[in-house]
C-alpha cells in the first residue's frame, strides 16, 4: 500500500483499538467486526459491505508487522489521520503544505530540486521498489482476507483436501475490474492528464496533491458499471479447494496467497488465511506431535501385570503393563503419533488410570477384604504416618 493510498484513513479507529493495541487485541477487534459485517449475514446492507471492507483493509496493514511498522511510521511524519489528513494539502493536519509531495514520493516537481532526498530516504516506507511513476504510485495492495473453517480430529492428523466457499469482495465480473460498464473504457482524466496529481505553487515552493476531479485514480469513468458502480469490485461467492496439511494445530491459519481482496491500480491481490479450528476427539487428545490417550485399567492389572490392546487412529496395538506399575504412569508407544513435515511420526502416549468400582459383589468383597488383611502390615504412606505420629495423632 502506498503513502498515497494512507492519506485519511486511520486504520486503528476503523478496528476500534489504540495505537498501542496488541497483534490479539487487533485480530479479536477484526473478526468481531468482520462476522458483524461479513455480507453473508448483511444480504443487501450496503452500509455492512463498505464497513466490512474497511475493516478488512485496516486489518490487512494492522496485522503485518512490516506494514504497521511502515504506517506508524507515517502517522508520526504526517501526523495522525482523519479526512484528508496527515498534514497533506486539503487535509485536517498540522503541515502547511508547504512541501512538494511529489518530491516526497521520488516524482520530479516543476523546477527539479526540493526534497528529493528525502523521497529516495522514504522510498521503502511506503512501499516503493524504484521506478514506476504516479501509476505505481496509486496501486493499491488488495486487502488480507480471513475466514475460518471446522475440521475433524482426524482430518488435523491425516491432512483434508476441503472446498471453501467464500463470500468477498473480488474483482467485478462484469467489467473485469475496470468500473466501466461493459463496451466502454474509462477515459484519460484531463485535469492531470492521467497522473492522478496536481501541481501548484505557492511563494517558493511547488507541491502536489491528488486529483480531485479523478480522486487520484487517473482516469474518469463516464458510464459506470452496474454491478460495481465503478469501484471494480464486487461482493462474489467463490468456492475454492483448501489443503489442510497433516498435523494441522487447533488455531493454525492457513495462507493462499493472491486469494484474498483485489488490488486497484494492477496491484497485487491480498492473500487469504483460512484459520482452523478442530473439533475434539471422544477419546484421543493430542501434545504436539504426539497423541495422547487416557486408558482405564483394573487395581489387579497394575499390581499383577498385563497386555492391554490400545487403539491408535487407524489401528490398534499391544502394550505391556510391567507388575507393580503406578496408576498415572505413562507408557510411550513409538511412532504411533501425528506425521511430521520432515517424514517422522509422534508418539502415542498412553495414561493409565486406575478405576474404582462403585458397587462389589459378595465375592468380589470377600477377595477384597482378605487382600486387605493380607497387606495390614504395609504402610503405603510411611511418610505421612511418621508425621502423625510426630504430632500425636
Amino acid at each position: 500500500m502506498s503513502a498515497r493510498e494512507w492519506i485519511g484513513k486511520d486504520f486503528y479507529r476503523e478496528l476500534g483499538v489504540s495505537s498501542d493495541a496488541s497483534q490479539d487485541e487487533i485480530k479479536k477487534a477484526y473478526r468481531k467486526l468482520a462476522r458483524e459485517n461479513h455480507p453473508d449475514a448483511n444480504p443487501g446492507n450496503t452500509e455492512a459491505e463498505t464497513k466490512f471492507k474497511a475493516v478488512s483493509e485496516a486489518y490487512g496493514v494492522l496485522s503485518d508487522t512490516a506494514k504497521r511498522k511502515e504506517y506508524d511510521e507515517a502517522r508520526r511524519l504526517f501526523g495522525s489521520g482523519g479526512p484528508g489528513g496527515f498534514g497533506f494539502p486539503g487535509g485536517g493536519g498540522t503541515g502547511t503544505g508547504g512541501f512538494d509531495i511529489n518530491d516526497l514520493f521520488g516524482q520530479s516537481a516543476a523546477g527539479g530540486g526540493g526534497f528529493g532526498g528525502l523521497g529516495d530516504m522514504l522510498g521503502n516506507l511506503f512501499g516503493r521498489r524504484g521506478g514506476g511513476g504516479a501509476t505505481a504510485a496509486r496501486g493499491q495492495r488488495g486487502a488480507d482476507v480471513e475466514t475460518d473453517v471446522r475440521i475433524d480430529f482426524a482430518e488435523a492428523v491425516k491432512g483434508a483436501t476441503l472446498p471453501l466457499r467464500l463470500s468477498s469482495p473480488a474483482t467485478c465480473g462484469t467489467c473485469g475490474g475496470n468500473g466501466a460498464r461493459p463496451g466502454t473504457r474509462p477515459r484519460t482524466c484531463p485535469t492531470c492528464a492521467g497522473s492522478g496529481l496536481v501541481s501548484r505553487s505557492q511563494g517558493a515552493f511547488a507541491f502536489s496533491e491528488p486529483c480531485r476531479d479523478c480522486r487520484g485514480r487517473g482516469t474518469l469513468i463516464d458510464d459506470p458499471c452496474p454491478e460495481c458502480a465503478g469501484e471494480g469490485i464486487s461482493t462474489r461467492t467463490r468456492t475454492l479447494t483448501v489443503r489442510i496439511p497433516a498435523g494441522v494445530d487447533d488455531n493454525q491459519r492457513i495462507r493462499l496467497a493472491g486469494q484474498g481482496e483485489p488490488g486497484r491500480g494492477g496491484a497485487s491481490a491480498g492473500d487469504l488465511y483460512v484459520r482452523v479450528h478442530v473439533n475434539p476427539h471422544p477419546v484421543f487428545g493430542r501434545s504436539g506431535n504426539d497423541l495422547t490417550i487416557t486408558m482405564p485399567v483394573e487395581f489387579s492389572e497394575l499390581v499383577l501385570g498385563t497386555t492391554l490392546t490400545v487403539p491408535t487412529l487407524e489401528s490398534k496395538v499391544s502394550v505391556k503393563v510391567p507388575a507393580g506399575t503406578a496408576s498415572g504412569r505413562v507408557l510411550r508407544v513409538r511412532g504411533k503419533g501425528i506425521a511430521k513435515r520432515d517424514g517422522t511420526q509422534g508418539d502415542l502416549l498412553v495414561t493409565l488410570q486406575v478405576v474404582i468400582p462403585g458397587k462389589l459383589d459378595g465375592k468380589a468383597k470377600a477377595a477384597l477384604e482378605s487382600y486387605a488383611e493380607a497387606v495390614a502390615k504395609h504402610d503405603p504412606r510411611p511418610e505421612i504416618t511418621a508425621l502423625l505420629r510426630d504430632r500425636g495423632a
